[in-house]
């Protein structure tokens, strides 16, 4: 079974930047649906980017223009840049690798 860990979340005023990473056990790559998901407080989880094995990337309107996901086959690794960061944003992220999730991690956006 597919172990997947995401990191790179924390606390940031808005306006900046953070950049999340997603690793997992086996090659990442192999996999045909890898995204980026988030879920708010009291909120449903929501779709945020994905990457397809081709490398096309697509992304929710909400952060269409801000974030950005893309992959690394060296470290076996999807990241997903995140840019001007807002209150709304926040939430704890997950990384799904075919149907294998992560525990999520925790961005925080506020001044």
């Amino acid at each position: 079974q597919v172990q997947v860990v995401e990191s790179g979340g924390g606390l940031v005023e808005p306006g900046e930047s953070l950049r999340l990473s997603c690793a997992a056990s086996g090659n990442i790559f192999r996999q045909s649906f890898i995204a980026w998901y988030r879920q708010a407080p009291g909120k449903q989880r929501e779709f945020v980017a994905q990457i397809t094995r081709g490398g096309s990337a697509g992304y929710a309107d909400s952060v269409e223009g801000r974030f950005a996901i893309s992959r690394d086959s060296a470290s076996n690794a999807v990241y997903l840049q995140m840019n001007s960061l807002k209150p709304d944003d926040t939430a704890t992220y997950y990384c799904r690798v075919g149907n294998a999730w992560g525990q999520g991690t925790q961005v925080t956006v506020s001044s």
